[in-house]
């Protein structure tokens, strides 16, 4: 029996060749159809070169199954999202491997209602299926058919804004080599339609598997220089840029600064409490004081939830809540199959500004100065179980509280950190914040650190 090295977590992925190839790919299908038992499932793959064999591979593995398959062609995973919860089908599954390099791809995996399919719902027993390759002779093939999708989805997004709330506006738009181009394409031309005053300045907007801009990942400092170039140089009101899938994206203000995806949820969270007042709102455990005082002062509900995406989108269904965000620049949204975004986060925050006047770095620069925060610290370590419990021990005397939602996150007058260690790696991670002092902050993120290489 084969290992198969590409199923993580919370998803599949792995270097082509070895870890993921067309073989590996038509077993996962059969696997998944076995397991799941469906009807009738919606695929899709992102720009990368290898997706649309990975994806045939996948399809036909789905059909020898006896599963009817639905391509939407070239998409981002929230397209596959939303089309699991919109079309008549029992899941979906996106070829992707959002922004790992150029020599990888991956599958993100839904169920019946785009609801998650990960280590503890699923995708071991489907890991399992795949390695003991044991499958029955092809009885009763499935059919497939291609099927454009993008208009409903658009219509979808639009849903979410209002147009006569907009006032002129100029964006520059980075599709991290042409991935969410058509998207954007076709909310322009709605844009246009509806006199909407929007211009899209385009940046990397051309498909192009082979990424002659890099690996779409603005998380790195590296990769945002294309988009704050541009902002300045068309002197825009913002910017926006995506990962190799889409499903986040990432703002940069007038200025062309990057804006740290915490104070992101902040201002997402406003946005939804004006137009619901008094709905919950989850938020992880890393950074929170800006998220919990921005929804308690809009009228809504704070709600602590585990990182992940799996928690968060199970805690949103528990509570009811209309919106949730993690600082990772991950965004769930209740009407989208509690499902996330990298298209609606934009829409929102767009329209916000033009409701309150105001630009986007004013926004933001107030949020930074009443909750300044370190970002997400790695840090590697020989035994992060124990450097987890030596920071404990030299702080819990004086905390106010302390919570292990996810790690452990302690609570003072004036500060707060959370400390947690990675699940695939010996890394653990820290986020420090506090109120009004940014020079606390800083001075508290250091002893942790210190506190961490002594252990």
């Amino acid at each position: 029996m084969q290992s198969l090295t590409c199923f993580k977590a919370y998803d599949i992925r792995g270097r082509l060749g070895d870890e993921l190839n067309e073989e590996i790919a038509y077993r996962i299908g059969r696997a998944y159809a076995k397991h799941l038992r469906p009807q009738c499932i919606v695929v899709g793959g992102d720009v990368r070169l290898s997706s649309e064999s990975l994806k045939m591979a996948l399809a036909n593995g789905l059909q020898d199954e006896g599963v009817d398959v639905i391509d939407i062609g070239m998409t981002g995973t929230e397209e596959i999202y939303f089309a699991a919860q919109s079309l008549p089908v029992d899941g979906g599954i996106e070829v992707t491997a959002s922004h790992n390099p150029m020599d990888y791809n991956g599958m993100k995996l839904v169920r019946e209602g785009a609801r998650p399919i990960s280590g503890d719902s699923g995708l071991r027993e489907i890991q399992q299926l795949a390695e003991r390759n044991e499958f029955s002779p092809v009885e009763n093939r499935g059919t497939y058919r291609k099927q454009d999708h993008l208009s409903v989805y658009v219509d979808h997004l639009m849903s979410y804004v209002t147009p006569e709330n907009f006032r002129p506006l100029k964006l520059v738009v980075n599709s991290g080599n042409g991935a969410a181009g058509h998207v954007i394409d076709e909310i322009e031309q709605r844009f246009q339609a509806l006199n909407i005053p929007v211009t899209f300045v385009k940046v990397h907007h051309e498909a192009d598997g082979n990424f002659p801009n890099g690996i779409p990942n603005p998380l790195l400092p590296e990769c945002r220089e294309d988009t704050s170039r541009a902002v300045i140089e068309h002197q825009a009101d913002f910017g926006i840029a995506w990962d190799g899938d889409f499903d986040r994206c990432f703002l940069f203000d007038e200025t062309g600064a990057f804006i740290e995806g915490y104070y992101i949820v902040g201002l997402l969270a406003e946005a939804f409490l004006q137009k619901q007042p008094g709905s919950k709102i989850i938020h992880d455990p890393r950074l929170s004081w800006n998220t919990i005082d921005v929804v308690q002062r809009a009228g809504g509900i704070p709600v602590l939830s585990k990182t992940g995406h799996a928690f968060i989108k199970e805690r949103m269904r528990c509570e009811d809540a209309i919106y949730g965000g993690e600082m990772s620049a991950h965004h769930y949204f209740k009407t989208f199959a509690y499902c996330d975004s990298g298209m609606i986060p934009w829409l929102l925050v767009a329209e916000l500004l033009c409701v309150k006047g105001v630009r986007l770095s004013q926004t933001v620069r107030e949020r930074i100065q009443a909750y300044p925060s370190s970002g997400e610290i790695n840090a590697k370590l020989s035994d992060p179980v124990l450097s987890i419990a030596h920071v404990r021990a030299a702080f819990e005397n004086d905390a106010l509280s302390i919570d292990e939602t996810d790690g452990i996150s302690l609570e003072f007058s004036d500060w707060r950190f959370n400390l947690r260690s990675s699940n695939t790696e010996p890394v653990v991670r820290l986020n420090v914040e506090a109120r009004l002092n940014s020079e606390l902050m800083k001075m508290k993120t250091e002893e942790i650190l210190m506190l961490l290489n002594c252990s």
